[in-house]
């Protein structure tokens, strides 16, 4: 770009806004989403994977401005690994992440033939 000496200084600056957008978007592909380097090598499976953290960062910049809780997007990336498993409201999660867990978080295990809430048939079965 440096060598075509036709066009102005403002069209080259121009250019190399545009490239550094793109290595910042690369930038958070590689530190949000952990992705080194891309499991396919056709152009194809590329093209998926870039599509896919698209969607993903998509997704989750959409929770951090739902948020009420004033997240940082990488925060809210490890936060919801830890807890992708946890049966809770996300909104009420996505407004206050350090309260404590609602008391029946873990009320579908049960590991006792007293369980009131596990059907009679499962209690044959398992326990």
């Amino acid at each position: 770009m440096t060598n075509q000496l036709t066009w102005s200084a403002n069209t080259i600056s121009e250019l190399y806004k545009a490239r550094w957008q793109i290595e910042i978007f690369f930038r958070e592909i590689t530190q949000l989403m952990h992705i080194k380097t891309f499991i396919g090598t056709s152009e194809n499976a590329v093209m998926i994977q870039i599509w896919t953290a698209l969607i993903t960062i998509l997704v989750l910049k959409y929770l951090e401005v739902m948020a009420k809780y004033s997240w940082y997007l990488s925060n809210l990336v490890a936060f919801i690994r830890l807890n992708i498993f946890v049966k809770i409201s996300l909104q009420e999660w996505l407004d206050n992440p350090f309260e404590g867990p609602p008391p029946n978080i873990f009320r579908g295990f049960c590991f006792d033939q007293n369980c009131k809430i596990m059907p009679k048939m499962y209690k044959k079965r398992f326990l």
